[in-house]
């Protein structure tokens, strides 16, 4: 079996998980999308919970890849932060808030991948932010690099909460924007938010 035809498939089912949602989608709809028949398709995945399960995992693993990235490219803690926050723009723009409700419900092995995800890769990884920050002079010192990375995790899954949150009347994208903004203002020291103010500058001109 083919890697590149299962990814193509990730990437076909991706594109239209993205605009209308899981649920809504058939595998039907794939494989037209696709142009391949549906028996291609459960060559590769048994059935379309296999395909949400295989799609999570591999955007996943696409997303750690990034967070390294953004950090082996940054010169300090904040550029990091901006960094991150441009790496993850394209991702939440395109995305149907549809998509995170229809995982939850619907999906439970690709939606547990997600939520351990979330709990130990994103958590960490804001945790070591925080305390380079610490250590860099550029967040408060008395902030416990634990107790507000777990806070920020949720915070970002709570910007796609549909309750909290419509669709219909709020941007996602925007809704992130504002807590990323709201976040690392509240972490920084008087040095810090001087810095971010450049980098916040800088990012509005482009």
């Amino acid at each position: 079996m083919s890697d590149g035809q299962k990814e193509r498939i990730l990437e076909g089912a991706e594109e239209l998980f993205f605009k209308a949602g899981i649920r809504s989608i058939t595998m039907d709809e794939i494989a037209r999308h696709l142009g391949m028949s549906k028996k291609t398709i459960y060559l590769h995945y048994k059935d379309k919970d296999d395909l949400v399960s295989a799609l999570v995992q591999s955007r996943l693993e696409e997303d750690k890849c990034q967070m390294q990235m953004a950090a082996e490219n940054s010169s300090n803690v904040l550029e990091e932060l901006i960094n991150m926050m441009k790496c993850s723009e394209e991702i939440f723009s395109r995305a149907n808030p549809i998509l995170i409700h229809d995982l939850q419900k619907y999906h439970a092995d690709a939606w547990k991948k997600f939520q351990g995800f979330k709990a130990g890769v994103v958590v960490d990884s804001m945790s070591s932010i925080i305390n380079k920050g610490i250590e860099q002079g550029y967040v408060r010192p008395e902030i416990d690099a634990t107790i507000i990375a777990r806070m920020r995790v949720w915070q970002i899954e709570l910007g796609f909460n549909a309750e909290v949150f419509p669709p219909q009347s709020f941007n996602s994208w925007k809704v992130q924007l504002q807590f990323m903004e709201h976040f690392a203002y509240g972490i920084c020291t008087a040095k810090g938010r001087k810095l971010l103010d450049n980098y916040k500058n800088v990012v509005e001109q482009e």
